[in-house]
């Protein structure tokens, strides 16, 4: 039995916390959100699954309430939050654990090791969907998986040490070396995809059409060359093999940025989109169709 705490009570922080909580791990989750980590203290986490329902027994408190010992820091906040919650999170250096981040968007990796040491943290994705209902329910539909490694060389043993406990939670982790071009085709889709969503404020499925898939394709072939500048290994056809996936299996999948503007809060549009525009000038490339679709995004977030 490992010790997890989950920082981050959204959607996929509560999936994973119900998930390795129900595979027989000790998981606290921390959340700003009082409310929030009173339901998941006194009820769990409700978690519904393609092969059912199930309740998952999670604690939850502040995260400066949570001492030692700890063996694994998953950080699942939004982007924009991550300087801030791995910061609240640096009394629990001296424990010795592994930090863990699928997060989406680029720079997250920089933002915890500002806190802690490099060879600790383990960095990756993820394509499971997850929806959140209410206080502490949380839905999960359709296969997903994890990639991950450790953030440089002397981290992987730690990392290939994650994914063990990741699969053995049903969560289908396998250690992959190439996890930085990983993550860029992450960032890709959701550039693409989750911006189609908000703007059209419509489910995955719906954008399974034509004209939507020739201005995904338009996105990727961008994104394609900003990663290429930096030296990033991008396989368009990988990435939108990916695509295809998600439009498959995941049709009435709302995707976090889409969540958040139905919540009226703001979304991660500048750690994803925002974040490879930043790259994109960085190298002189221009990229207009996701510029066009991320100044859309950024028309609706709130003041």
């Amino acid at each position: 039995m490992q010790r997890i705490v989950v920082i981050g009570a959204g959607a996929m922080g509560c999936l994973f916390a119900a998930k390795l909580a129900l595979a027989g791990h000790r998981v606290t989750v921390a959340d700003v959100d009082q409310a929030r980590m009173d339901a998941i203290a006194a009820q769990g986490i409700a978690l519904s699954l393609d092969d059912g329902d199930f309740a998952a027994r999670v604690g939850a408190c502040p995260i400066a309430a949570v001492d030692g010992p700890v063996d694994l820091l998953i950080l699942f906040t939004k982007g924009m939050h991550s300087a801030a919650a791995i910061a609240s999170a640096a009394h629990l250096v001296d424990t010795g654990c592994t930090v863990l981040t699928l997060q989406n968007g680029l720079g997250n990796t920089d933002a915890i090791a500002a806190v802690f040491p490099r060879e600790r943290i383990v960095w990756g994705v993820t394509d499971f969907p997850a929806d959140l209902h209410g206080a502490n329910a949380v839905s999960s539909h359709g296969q997903g998986h994890v990639w991950l490694a450790g953030l440089i060389p002397a981290a992987d043993a730690r990392a290939r040490h994650v994914a063990d406990i990741l699969d053995g939670a049903g969560l289908n982790a396998r250690f992959a070396p190439e996890v930085e071009a990983m993550v860029w085709d992450k960032v890709a889709f959701n550039s693409a995809l989750n911006a189609l969503c908000t703007l059209g404020q419509v489910p995955v499925g719906r954008l399974d059409s034509a004209p939507i898939r020739r201005i995904v394709s338009t996105i990727m072939d961008e994104i394609a060359a900003i990663a290429r500048a930096e030296g990033i290994a991008f396989d368009h056809a990988r990435t939108m093999a990916k695509v295809d996936f998600a439009l498959a299996n995941h049709t009435g999948h709302k995707p976090s940025m889409l969540q958040d503007r139905l919540a009226g809060r703001r979304t991660e549009v500048e750690s994803i989109n925002g974040a490879v525009l930043a790259v994109a000038a960085r190298h002189g490339l221009a990229a207009p169709t996701l510029e066009l679709v991320t100044d859309l995004v950024r028309l609706g977030e709130p003041a």
